[in-house]
């Protein structure tokens, strides 16, 4: 397993060791002895996955406010997605960045996003499966967002009319949010 840190404090790339022959690949998606060798002590409680049939959908940036807050290990498994990471901790040196990773099936990399950050991906193929864990339970009333076009973030997603789901697409702005970080 491959870690390299981001500039985002938390937020990190895991390249898998991958072991291919001609019957296809095996590979160890998650083995907490050896996050825990690497510094990256998490118990993820539930495990989501998502589909996309059309490229150009994005979902997101969502995240859990308060003691909901969730820590995310996400991963693409069939297509490919631009995996973005918002840092949403006011008192952060990063506080407002972000950082956007691509994760394909092919690539098989995944981003490690702690607790405090917003999350979002779109997907750039058509026919997209997204798994991700997450260390605490979802719950609904601490649900939140912010619009993915937020001027404040200044996001490159490379697309300026994405395919959004209503809920998505009523996001208020960063400055209208209330994060509970």
């Amino acid at each position: 397993m491959e870690i390299t840190r981001t500039k985002l404090d938390g937020v990190v790339i895991i390249e898998p060791a991958v072991f291919g022959d001609k019957r296809g690949f095996f590979m160890e998606s998650w083995s907490r002895r050896a996050f825990a060798a690497a510094g990256l002590d998490y118990d993820f409680v539930q495990d989501n996955h998502s589909a996309s049939t059309v490229k150009g959908t994005l979902r997101g940036i969502h995240f859990q406010r308060g003691e909901a807050a969730q820590a995310k290990l996400v991963r693409c498994t069939k297509g490919a997605v631009l995996d973005v990471a918002v840092d949403l901790r006011p008192d952060s040196p990063t506080y407002k960045q972000w950082i956007g990773v691509e994760l394909s099936a092919d690539n098989k990399r995944q981003l490690l996003i702690p607790r405090g950050f917003g999350h979002a991906f779109l997907t750039l193929t058509d026919e997209v499966e997204f798994m991700y864990k997450a260390d605490n339970f979802y719950a609904p009333e601490a649900d939140g967002g912010i619009r993915w076009n937020d001027p404040e973030l200044a996001i490159d997603w490379g697309i300026d009319e994405p395919i959004l789901s209503d809920k998505d697409s009523k996001l208020p702005w960063l400055k209208e949010a209330v994060t509970g970080f």
